[in-house]
């Protein structure tokens, strides 16, 4: 939809003050299955209004995390708060939490509008009542002129905005998106993604977004948790996720990187006879992160080291070739479309001289 509709009744409260937000606490959340570490003491603050992803590859405890905050898993240690209150041990029901999950899990043999309104009627809110709210709920995804139909006269992206809808429209305090948006095709993804954002902006309300997506979560939040075996590696604006990773692993998983040899000295790093600056110190033998934005083809002749391309693949406005090295490291660069080299060249490269984060060698 190109626009979020405008509320259609003078005491919908849905389209709140965005300064109303909940705050949203982790409090050294520790949680085990059986003798299995999922979380190991989860310190993170959300502010009022703030959309935080967690990110991470799969196993890393990030859905576990949402999963506690709605009262869905018991921490075996730590706290909860929402508004500075402490609900660890307040029932998922009385948390005030809205969720959309993966699966739409719309009930089949209802209408959208009463899909819709299921929470509310659970809640004994009156049938106009309950009839109202959710038609302005629908209004806000763009589905009102939707509301008699059934889940499976909807496309995947239409039910989706339905389950959103049915979070929403209970006015809960926090938003949960548990992966809402992998079952979808690209296009729909994308779009709906962007919708989310522009929607979760007009009212103001606190969100958590679960998602593996590296691309979803740099698109969409104020600021991302990188999550690895149960630990928060970094968390920042995407921005700074991007630019100034903290560790390794957030360089490698934020964003692509080709993994290079390099010399440091402490302060930087010697990649193909070019001095690097490093965002972290490091001395010796290092693997190098390059990001393809700052790597260039050059002339083969001359270039202190030179590869042979591998594919070159268009990206619109740009390319992105991958390029094996005579050492064979696999190096992508990312460089202006009209270049086109093809498969088997031989070219050379030159790296920017950028902050770049370091690892030990494998």
């Amino acid at each position: 939809m190109s626009d979020i509709a405008r509320p259609r009744t003078a005491d919908n409260t849905l389209l709140a003050d965005p300064r109303g937000g909940t705050r949203v606490e982790f409090r050294g959340i520790v949680k085990s299955y059986g003798r299995t570490a999922v979380l190991h003491g989860i310190d993170l603050d959300i502010a009022p209004g703030e959309f935080v992803s967690l990110l991470g590859p799969s196993g890393c405890g990030k859905t576990t995390l949402l999963r506690v905050l709605a009262g869905l898993e018991d921490a075996d240690a730590g706290a909860v708060l929402l508004g500075g209150g402490d609900v660890s041990g307040v029932p998922t029901n009385r948390r005030d939490i809205g969720m959309v999950f993966q699966s739409y899990s719309l009930f089949p043999h209802l209408r959208v509008i009463d899909n819709t309104a299921f929470g509310l009627r659970r809640r004994r809110v009156g049938t106009a009542a309950a009839r109202r709210r959710a038609m302005d709920a629908l209004a806000l995804v763009g589905l009102d002129a939707h509301a008699d139909k059934y889940p499976h006269q909807l496309s995947g992206g239409q039910q989706q905005r339905v389950a959103l809808a049915r979070a929403l429209v209970t006015e809960p305090r926090v938003l949960l998106l548990d992966e809402p948006l992998s079952a979808l095709d690209a296009k729909v993804r994308v779009q709906l993604r962007d919708e989310i954002r522009r929607l979760q902006l007009r009212l103001g309300i606190t969100t958590v977004f679960v998602t593996h997506d590296q691309e979803e979560a740099l698109s969409v939040s104020d600021r991302i948790a990188v999550m690895d075996a149960g630990r928060i590696d970094q968390i920042g604006t995407p921005e700074e996720l991007y630019l100034r990773p903290a560790t390794a692993h957030v360089a490698a998983f934020v964003g692509l990187s080709s993994v290079v040899r390099g010399l440091a000295d402490g302060r930087s790093a010697r990649v193909w006879g070019i001095e690097v600056p490093l965002q972290t110190p490091a001395t010796g033998e290092v693997d190098v992160l390059l990001r393809p934005e700052n790597v260039r083809l050059v002339d083969a002749a001359g270039a202190a080291v030179a590869g042979t391309v591998e594919e070159s693949m268009f990206l619109g406005s740009m390319r992105r070739t991958l390029v094996r090295t005579e050492d064979g490291a696999l190096v992508r660069v990312q460089h202006p479309a009209r270049i086109r080299p093809g498969y088997g060249d031989v070219v050379g490269l030159a790296v920017d001289p950028e902050p770049v984060a370091v690892r030990l060698p494998a």
